[in-house]
Parts: structure tokens; C-alpha cells; sequence
């Protein structure tokens, strides 16, 4: 394994939410947000935001497996947003929003199912995230990447995003991690 780097492609809500959340771990080498999921080709935020071309707001992590594993990945992912809620995340709602995992790797494939079975029991109802093959990932325009470090005091972020990173961080004892 060494030094190999794995990718994932998660949604898990608005990707600027997603995106701050695996800022705070170790092992996570770098996070694009993006577009996936969908028909439409080079969708732009505009399009994904109508909720036509079947995309949904998502990042593409590339990790070092010798560091943070799927499985660890796939455990913050679910703690940081509703899986059991179909297209929408608190008071985002559509489409763009839903709870998706696209993958490359078939290995990865089998680690993911076996991980939402193991954890099914933990919600009152059933997960919806989808699991699909990646097709093709489409990165967001510039101004999403780093969307929260760039504006901690915009509104959606205080009272949106801080909260969650505030949830995860207490959730995975890093009291004294900074984005």
C-alpha cells in the first residue's frame, strides 16, 4: 500500500458543508468539490442548483489508505449528515442534496455496502444513499473549493457549517483541530 492515494466521490448535502467537514482529518490529501451523479455534461452551479441535470453537489477526496481508511471515511460521512433523508440536508432541499457515494474501485464497492448494512440498525429510517458506480465527476467552479475556510462569517456558514464541524469534531475527540 505505501503511499498509494485511493478517491471517493460522497454527497452528503451542500458540498461547501461536506467539503469543511473532512478538512479536519488526517490522511485526507485533497478535497475538490464538484458535480456527479447526473446526465447533464459540465453541468455549472446554476444548472445543478435547477435541479435538471441530475447531479448532485459532491467531493471527490483523494486519501492515503495507510492513514484514514474507507471505512473510517465512510463513518464520518455518516455522522456528518442524514442519511435516511431523500434529497435534502436540513433546509437545502432538492435533488443536488441527496446522500450519494460513488466509488471507482469495485473493492470499494463491497466495503461500502457492507458498512451501510452494519449500520442500518442505527437509524429509525431506512438509509437512502445511493451507491453507484462513478461515471464521471465534474469539478464546481473556483470560488466553491475552500469555501468555508474563505468566508467563516458568511451566514450560511456560521450557522449551517460550524455547527457540523463543531458536531464532528466533539463526535471524533479533535478538540484542537482548526480548518
Amino acid at each position: 500500500m505505501g503511499n498509494e492515494t485511493r478517491s471517493i466521490v460522497l454527497g452528503g448535502g451542500c458540498f461547501w458543508c461536506t467539503e469543511a467537514v473532512f478538512e479536519l482529518f488526517e490522511g485526507i490529501i485533497k478535497i475538490n468539490p464538484g458535480y456527479a451523479g447526473g446526465r447533464t455534461k459540465n453541468p455549472t452551479y446554476k444548472e445543478v442548483c435547477n435541479g435538471t441535470t441530475g447531479h448532485a453537489e459532491v467531493i471527490k477526496l483523494e486519501y492515503l489508505p495507510n492513514i484514514i481508511s474507507l471505512k473510517t471515511i465512510l463513518e464520518i460521512f455518516f455522522k456528518a449528515h442524514d442519511p435516511t433523508s431523500v434529497n435534502k440536508q436540513g433546509a437545502d432541499v432538492g435533488s443536488q442534496y441527496r446522500s450519494i457515494i460513488l466509488y471507482e474501485e469495485e473493492e470499494d464497492r463491497k466495503v461500502i455496502e457492507d458498512y451501510i448494512k452494519g449500520i442500518a440498525g442505527d437509524f429509525d429510517k431506512p438509509i437512502a444513499t445511493e451507491v453507484k458506480k462513478l461515471d464521471e465527476f465534474y469539478p464546481s467552479e473556483d470560488y466553491h473549493k475552500d469555501y468555508y475556510k474563505l468566508n467563516p462569517l458568511q451566514p450560511y456558514c456560521m450557522f449551517v457549517i460550524r455547527p457540523k464541524i463543531a458536531k464532528i469534531k466533539k463526535e471524533f475527540n479533535l478538540k484542537n483541530k482548526t480548518i
